[in-house]
C-alpha cells in the first residue's frame, strides 16, 4: 500500500447535542466545562447541571416518583433519554449496553496495544527477547540500555495483552511463535514492522477532517519518510522470503526469462524491496522501479546502495514515466492498484509497455466482491476499512477524478473487468499462502 504513480500514464498508487433538548439547552451543554458521563460497573452518574439524563424504563416505584423519573415499561436493557433526573441520579445500563461499552473499549485497547508494539519494535525490546528466554524487567532494561521502570510497565502490558508470556517471579518471555512474529525480521511471519509508521498514520486524522468535507484525500507522502518505511515494514518480509523461491516459479515461463536476461518493471515500487530481491536472484536481468513518492524513492536508493546492485534503477514516474514501447518481459504491481487515483490509466500504460508474450503479476488485498460478504466473512474488514480511510482510499482520492477504490475495492471481479478493459486477455489467480493478498497472473 505504497504511494503509487499517476504518471505511468498516470495514477498513484461537531459538538454533540442532547436528545430532546431545546437549542438553547444544547448550546449550554456543549459549552459547559466538565459536563460528562462516567461509567463504572454498569452504573452511570450524570455529572451535568441540567435536568436531562438516561433512564432504563422500569415499573414505577415510590423512589422513582420522588425523583421525578418516568416509570413507563420497556424491554429489559432498553434505555430512553428523558427529563426529570437530577445530578445524583444513578442509572442501571442493563446487560446489553454494558456489553456494547465493553466492545467499544476493546477497540481502544487495540489502539493502545498497537502503540506498545510500535515502541517494542523501535526500542529493540522484541529483538532482545528473541531467544525466548524468560527475563526480568531489570535484565531486559540492562540488555537494551533502557530505564527499568518503563520496561517493567511495558512488559506487564504486553503480558496482559497475551503477546508476551508471564512465567511468574517477575519473568517474561516471547514464545517461539511470538518471536517469529515480533523479533525475527527474516521470518515470513514477521509483523512488527507493520506498526512502524503508526504515529504518522494516526497523525493525519486532523487533516482527514477536511477530507471528509471536501472529498479530497492525502497522497502517501503526507505520512513523511516514516510512512514509506512503514509500508516496507508490512510488505518486505514476504518479498524477502517468498517472492523469489515460491511465487515466481509458479508463473508461466517467467523464471527462465529472468535467468536468461529480461527487462522487468515494478509499477508502484515503493522502497524497492521486491525489485531488489529479484535483482539479486537474477543478475542478468535489468530492473526498473516506478513510483511518485519522493520519500519511497529516496529510501529505495538507500536500499539499492546497501545491496550493492548495478542492475536496478528507480524512476520518478511523474518526470520519467513507464515507456509505451512494448519492451518489458515482466511487470509487477504489489499492493498498490487499489491506492491509485487513476488505475485504469495505469493499466493502459502497462498494456502498452509489456511484450506480447509478457506477464504482469498483480498482488492486491484479498477481499470479497461486496460489502455484505466482507462484513460476514472477512475477519480483518474493520481494520481494512480503517486503513482505507487513513491511507488507501485517501490516496486514491488525492487527485481530481480519483477512482477511490479503497483497501477492499479491488476484488477479483473488479480486477478481471479492469484488466480486460485495458486489453489483457488472460487472467489466472494464484494462492501463494498469504491470507492478506490475492495474486493475479495477467497476460496480453
Amino acid at each position: 500500500m505504497t504511494a503509487r504513480s499517476t504518471s505511468f500514464g498516470a495514477a498513484r498508487c461537531a459538538p454533540s447535542t442532547a436528545i430532546g433538548t431545546s437549542h438553547e439547552s444544547q448550546s449550554r451543554m456543549a459549552n459547559r466545562n466538565g459536563s460528562s458521563y462516567s461509567a463504572y460497573q454498569g452504573v452511570v452518574r450524570a455529572n451535568s447541571h441540567n435536568s436531562h439524563g438516561f433512564t432504563k424504563p422500569a415499573v414505577s416505584t415510590p423512589d422513582a416518583a420522588r425523583k421525578g423519573v418516568s416509570a413507563s415499561v420497556a424491554p429489559a436493557g432498553a434505555l430512553r433519554y428523558e427529563a426529570g433526573m437530577d445530578s445524583t441520579t444513578h442509572v442501571d445500563f442493563g446487560e446489553q449496553v454494558r456489553e456494547f461499552i465493553k466492545h467499544v473499549f476493546t477497540q481502544l485497547s487495540g489502539l493502545v496495544v498497537s502503540g506498545m508494539i510500535y515502541l517494542g519494535h523501535h526500542l529493540g525490546l522484541y529483538r532482545a527477547l528473541g531467544d525466548s528466554v524468560a527475563v526480568t524487567s531489570e535484565e531486559l532494561a540492562a540488555k537494551t540500555g533502557l530505564h527499568e521502570r518503563w520496561v517493567r510497565e511495558w512488559l506487564r502490558g504486553q503480558a496482559a495483552a497475551k503477546l508476551i508470556d508471564y512465567h511468574g517471579d517477575g519473568r517474561f518471555a516471547l514464545s517461539p511463535i511470538a518471536a517469529l512474529v515480533f523479533a525475527n525480521e527474516n521470518s515470513p511471519a514477521f509483523a512488527a514492522g507493520a506498526f512502524a509508521a503508526l504515529p504518522q498514520q494516526l497523525g493525519v486524522l486532523e487533516q482527514l477532517l477536511e477530507s471528509f468535507a471536501t472529498g479530497v484525500g492525502l497522497p502517501y507522502d503526507a505520512f513523511g519518510p516514516e510512512g514509506a518505511r512503514g509500508v516496507e515494514g508490512m510488505l518486505a518480509p514476504w518479498f524477502r522470503t517468498m517472492l523469489v523461491p515460491m511465487a515466481l516459479p509458479r508463473l508461466n515461463g517467467v523464471v527462465p526469462k529472468l535467468t536468461e536476461g529480461a527487462k522487468v518493471a515494478d509499477v508502484g515500487c515503493g522502497t524497492g524491496v521486491a525489485l531488489i530481491e529479484m535483482a539479486k536472484a537474477f543478475p542478468r536481468s535489468e530492473f526498473h522501479g516506478y513510483d511518485i513518492s519522493r520519500h519511497a524513492l529516496a529510501h529505495a536508493e538507500i536500499n539499492k546502495q546497501y545491496a550493492c546492485l548495478t542492475n536496478v534503477n528507480f524512476h520518478d514516474a511523474q518526470a520519467d514515466p513507464l515507456p509505451g514501447d512494448a519492451s518489458y518481459d515482466f511487470i509487477t504491481s504489489f499492493d498498490c492498484v487499489h491506492d491509485m487515483a487513476h488505475p485504469a490509466v495505469v493499466m493502459q500504460a502497462i498494456r502498452k509497455s509489456i511484450k506480447p508474450d509478457g506477464t504482469w503479476l498483480i498482488a492486491d488485498i484479498n477481499c470479497k466482491p461486496t460489502f455484505e460478504e466482507n462484513l460476514a466473512r472477512n475477519p480483518m474488514a474493520a481494520m481494512m476499512y480503517g486503513f482505507s480511510v487513513l491511507s488507501c482510499m485517501s490516496s486514491s482520492l488525492s487527485e481530481p477524478g480519483g477512482a477511490g477504490l479503497g483497501t477492499l475495492g479491488f476484488s477479483e471481479p473488479v480486477a478481471r473487468r479492469m484488466t480486460a478493459e485495458a486489453g489483457f486477455t488472460r487472467f489466472a489467480r494464484h494462492d501463494f499462502d498469504n491470507p492478506v493478498n490475492a495474486y493475479y497472473e495477467v497476460r496480453p
